[in-house]
């Protein structure tokens, strides 16, 4: 074993590492590690949103009446949301669970494990189906309720790991790029059905049961792109601000501090650790630090403004396909005609297509260019007020638009503007932010608690659409249009982000200080 290296630079030793990570010039290594976190939520966001068109074949051949009318559909309403809010469910608790364990054990020993357990709960899915003892619906929601833990560890995960590994001026675009994986997973997802519901189309016009291969089929290509991200999160090591300022180990993250450079890393473990004088995380110094309003307003605003935006988008998102419907927007001309479900099918999937094309993507695309040149908060707030005034005029308008067949295209106009609106806006910043702003001794666990918080807002979304359905699409509207409206008062509680350290944002600048000023008395 070799000698202890003298501890008395070990403050200075610190800042130069992160001056490193801060500073470094973007390269392919950071490429790679916006890809390995990137196909992950590529895979969430499939595995998630394409329950939106597997429910109505589910509903064909599982219905309770066995009657395959889509326009007036046998499933019972419990059931459909049970599907659909099962995942949600189940991610609020992963991003607790995960988020709460990055910060105790490291964020590479949790990373990978995540996918793993969506891959095998996917897997149980394709196989699901009815016996004596066990109904189709109890076993697809309990193995969506256990996906959903998978990608909820999938939030906390990938941002912190982005997020501490990133260069200061391109930080927003990194985090940026691994969550707009979502809009393009959802994307495939659309795509995906389209090409396998073609694919059958002779069998399902033959026979309508032919969709109970469909969906086994569209469900089970989501575990593609998991099989590959899994290898892939072992090949990177831990985040040096984690093992400086958590593990205590100076000299193991100078080690990992060189991957962005070098693409290579190694763990040194017959050397003495460096320790480093930064606050230990305990439960007694986190109710210290959130005792303190600077630091909980934060946290009440990333959380208040994830939840008001995935009430929305995952209202929006998780029943496209209903919305779609009753709408009216593609629908066959000929209910009874043999090609019936097949039509409806393969117009839900374009339909899902054309909302990804015409507002997902390009918003993931304008905040991808402007979020390091404009900034988080002015996107987050010009996209919270813009998404009040588009709900409001859709839900006002609905009347006119839609029940008096007026203009249907201005109804889909407005819904694909609402969706660019939400990417390039809350829904791109809300997972960016918590990412940034708290100490690396808590960053993980806070940003699960936003996380979490945005799902118990998709949760209460499909309570709405669950319970209101009854009352017409224009009242769940305007109640979007009320969260919406809240969320640009939360935005006001958040600092700007741009082109500022992780550790003066956090704080830990001014430790860092007090270390060095300590160490050379």
């Amino acid at each position: 074993m070799q000698n202890e290296a003298p501890v008395g630079n070990n403050a200075q030793r610190r800042r130069n590492a992160l001056a490193g990570l801060n500073n470094a010039a973007f390269g392919w290594n950071h490429v790679k590690i916006c890809l390995i976190a990137g196909v992950g939520f590529f895979t969430d966001s499939y595995d998630l949103f394409a329950i939106s068109i597997c429910a109505q074949m589910i509903e064909i051949i599982y219905s309770q009446s066995g009657v395959a009318d889509l326009a007036n559909p046998g499933l019972a309403n419990h059931q459909d949301f049970g599907l659909k809010v099962a995942s949600p469910i189940g991610t609020l608790v992963g991003q607790l669970i995960f988020g709460w364990a990055a910060d105790i054990v490291g964020r590479k020993k949790m990373y990978g494990f995540e996918l793993m357990l969506i891959l095998i709960t996917t897997f149980g899915q394709v196989l699901a189906g009815n016996a004596y003892g066990a109904n189709i619906y109890g076993v697809l929601i309990t193995y969506r309720f256990l996906m959903g833990i998978g990608i909820g560890g999938d939030y906390p995960l990938s941002a912190i790991i982005v997020s501490e590994f990133a260069p200061t001026n391109t930080r927003g675009r990194m985090m940026n790029a691994v969550f707009a994986m979502q809009a393009v997973g959802q994307l495939f997802a659309a795509l995906v059905s389209l090409a396998v519901i073609s694919a059958f189309r002779s069998h399902i016009i033959a026979n309508q049961n032919s969709v109970d291969q469909v969906w086994r089929v569209i469900i089970g290509l989501g575990m593609i792109p998991a099989a590959l991200a899994t290898y892939a999160r072992l090949t990177i090591p831990e985040p040096p601000r984690f093992t400086m300022d958590v593990e205590r180990n100076l000299e193991q993250a100078e080690q990992d501090a060189d991957f962005v450079e070098s693409g290579k890393f190694e763990r040194i473990d017959d050397r003495p650790v460096q320790p480093v004088k930064m606050p230990k995380a305990s439960k007694r110094d986190f109710k210290k630090y959130y005792s303190q309003w600077k630091n909980s307003k934060i946290l009440v605003g990333t959380s208040w403004s994830w939840l008001a935006q995935d009430i929305a988008f995952y209202g929006l998102a998780l029943n496209s396909s209903t919305i779609l419907s009753e709408i009216g927007f593609g629908s066959p001309k000929i209910p009874g005609a043999p090609d019936y479900i097949y039509i409806t099918l393969r117009n839900s999937a374009v339909g899902n297509i054309i909302l990804a094309l015409a507002g997902l993507i390009p918003g993931y695309v304008i905040s991808f260019a402007l979020i390091d040149v404009w900034g988080r908060k002015p996107i987050q707030f010009t996209g919270f007020a813009m998404l009040t005034v588009i709900f409001l005029c859709m839900g006002l308008g609905y009347d006119v638009m839609v029940e008096q067949n007026r203009s249907v295209a201005a109804f889909v106009f407005l819904y694909c503007l609402s969706n660019f609106f939400q990417n390039f806006g809350p829904n791109s910043t809300t997972f960016i932010v918590p990412g940034e702003v708290f100490p690396t001794r808590y960053r993980s666990t806070s940003h699960g608690i936003s996380a979490a918080s945005g799902k118990l807002g998709a949760i209460i979304a499909q309570i709405v659409f669950s319970r209101l359905s009854k009352n017409g699409l224009k009242v769940i509207l305007l109640v979007f249009a009320g969260f919406m409206f809240t969320g640009i008062f939360s935005t006001m509680l958040l600092p700007e982000t741009m082109g500022i350290s992780l550790e003066r944002l956090s704080g830990e600048e001014d430790r860092e200080d007090e270390s060095m000023a300590h160490e050379m008395n």
